[in-house]
């Protein structure tokens, strides 16, 4: 399966690490960001990386060059950064089947294998990995609404009032009809095509979309903070950090 990874962003948000540098490039435990990303999708038997580049595409092209660790890397530009319907809609023309997609900011120590597997297994038109998180915390994604049975009725990109706590986490799978779906798309209240809307779509066309709970631990590296968080949950699965640092991360401080 091909593996598209979104890196066009300039991260904003995440500055000052950004000041000099692309968020994909931003090093969490001594590797940058979307390293991590190859790497989680290198696992998955990725047979082609489609990164599409932005913001300081050059620093990422010139890092990685033509592969990674024998994976071919194909490259393509995002323009403006119009939101990550608008992104997908990129890759278009590179994608043969089935695919999978992973946010370029996002490390995961998760159950990635298991939206693979249900792709492969299912031949779905969509799956990914879905986590609760705090209300204050669900207004930063996509968030899924639910009926009573338990079945993704919507999908609304950051909300203001999110209608439940459960969240996409930023790793899917997609069949071609995505496509379909992106090229759709209005613009949203931020001026932003975004990927949640064309989920949305999919879901009101009767297309079968699955949703897998998220097992292990993913973070966003949106903020210093997260980078930082990141870090140290690595370090703590390598059994590299310190028993203090251990007990501070444990007790939250």
């Amino acid at each position: 399966m091909q593996a598209v990874v979104l890196a066009a962003g300039q991260g904003t948000r995440l500055r000052p690490l950004t000041e000099d540098k692309p968020k994909g490039l931003v090093e969490v435990d001594g590797r940058p960001i979307l390293t991590h990303c190859f790497e989680n999708l290198e696992a998955l038997d990725a047979e082609e990386l489609i990164v599409v580049v932005g913001y300081r595409a050059d620093d990422i092209i010139e890092h990685y060059g033509e592969e990674f660790r024998g994976i071919p890397i194909t490259y393509t530009t995002q323009e403006e950064q119009l939101g990550l319907a608008d992104a997908l809609n990129t890759v278009e023309a590179h994608v043969d089947g089935e695919f999978m997609l992973m946010l370029g900011d996002n490390v995961f120590e998760a159950n990635l294998e298991d939206v693979v597997r249900r792709q492969r297994e299912n031949r779905v038109d969509a799956a990914f990995l879905v986590e609760e998180v705090s209300y204050d915390e669900a207004s930063r994604y996509g968030v899924c609404d639910t009926n009573g049975y338990g079945e993704i009725t919507d999908v609304i990109e950051k909300p203001d009032d999110p209608p439940s706590n459960l969240v996409m986490t930023g790793f899917y799978t997609f069949s071609p009809a995505i496509f379909n779906a992106t090229r759709l798309v209005e613009p949203s209240d931020r001026g932003e095509y975004e990927l949640s809307d064309a989920i949305d779509l999919l879901i009101r066309s009767g297309r079968t979309i699955d949703a897998i709970g998220l097992e292990g631990w993913r973070i966003d590296v949106g903020y210093p903070e997260d980078r930082d968080e990141a870090e140290r949950r690595l370090q703590a699965v390598a059994g590299t950090e310190t028993p203090a640092e251990a007990a501070q991360g444990k007790n939250g401080d």
